[in-house]
């Protein structure tokens, strides 16, 4: 059987153009690249292949600011881990994102647009959420924002950050992960856990050892979910993984990253581009092969999923 033809590509565009600049990276897969790919073949291709610029959403960049907040209040003495301390927190984060990104300024129609200041105070009100979920006066943990890499026996190597990693004095391991949204549907949750299965197998790649614990914390309601993995299922979700990863393959050998349209189209950034919307893709850069010893950094949207 043979491969299906590529979609047809266009002439030059200006995102195009950027991307080529852009120095390549060793393909890895991450868990936001992972469920890309399965939403959307074509999505994976814009954001992992030609890695096009997104706009992201007011939403989007309170999670960072969020993750950022709360990775900072670590830092602090246990007794100043407080939500006062927290919330003092918030403008310094937002003014340095703004420095290292500096077209998040877009989001707003300047300093004195009364849309930030209530955009600030719903970043507070998301870390008063988080102080009713734990008491962060109480926890050590080992790492936060942590970069986490292993790879496979096929070889693909696996990338992610990890927002918390809770190590008790008995050894046994937590891995937390904070989502800024409400505690999601069924589709969501499926989603939610894959992220969190591999974390699981990394820290089994990386540690030799299970994680006792996977917790979920969502800031906007006040839900957590708790998982508790075992061996024998993070082996087989290897294997999830080197089929996903063999299907990206596939599609990267003739730049057939297809389109599949669903509801979740609504949010894309790059539907001028999709076929499925009358767009036409860039021209298909190729699979990037570049130095194995370079791997680069993870993008904003993979560090505050």
């Amino acid at each position: 059987m043979t491969d299906p033809a590529p979609i047809p590509s266009g002439p030059d565009t200006a995102a195009e153009q950027a991307s080529r600049t852009r120095p390549r990276r060793r393909p890895a897969l991450s868990p936001s690249r992972a469920g890309d790919f399965k939403q959307c073949p074509l999505l994976y291709r814009f954001r992992a292949v030609d890695r096009l610029p997104e706009q992201p959403s007011r939403a989007q960049v309170r999670g960072t600011v969020v993750h950022a907040v709360l990775e900072r209040l670590y830092r602090l003495p246990a007794e100043q881990r407080q939500p006062a301390a927290a919330h003092d927190l918030v403008k310094p984060v937002w003014a340095e994102l703004m420095e290292t990104e500096p077209e998040l300024a877009a989001l707003f129609e300047g300093p004195d647009d009364p849309e930030l200041a209530r955009w600030l105070s719903s970043a507070d009100a998301l870390l008063d959420t988080y102080f009713s979920l734990e008491d962060p006066t109480r926890l050590e943990p080992e790492a936060c924002e942590q970069l986490v890499e292993a790879t496979l026996e096929s070889g693909l190597l696996l990338r992610g950050y990890i927002d918390r990693l809770d190590v008790a004095p008995t050894g046994q391991v937590r891995v937390v992960d904070y989502k800024t949204g409400a505690a999601p549907r069924q589709i969501a949750e499926a989603r939610a856990l894959f992220q969190m299965k591999f974390y699981a197998l990394v820290l089994l790649l990386t540690r030799g050892e299970v994680p006792t614990q996977l917790r979920l914390m969502y800031l906007a309601d006040g839900e957590a979910l708790s998982y508790r993995p075992d061996e024998p299922e993070l082996r087989r979700f290897a294997r999830t993984l080197d089929a996903i990863w063999a299907a990206i393959l596939r599609a990267g050998r003739t730049g057939d990253f297809r389109p599949n349209p669903s509801r979740l189209c609504d949010w894309c950034s790059h539907q001028a581009l999709c076929p499925a919307f009358g767009g036409t893709p860039p021209t298909y850069p190729g699979w990037p092969e570049p130095d194995p010893d370079s791997t680069g950094a993870l993008t904003l949207l993979d560090r505050a999923e």
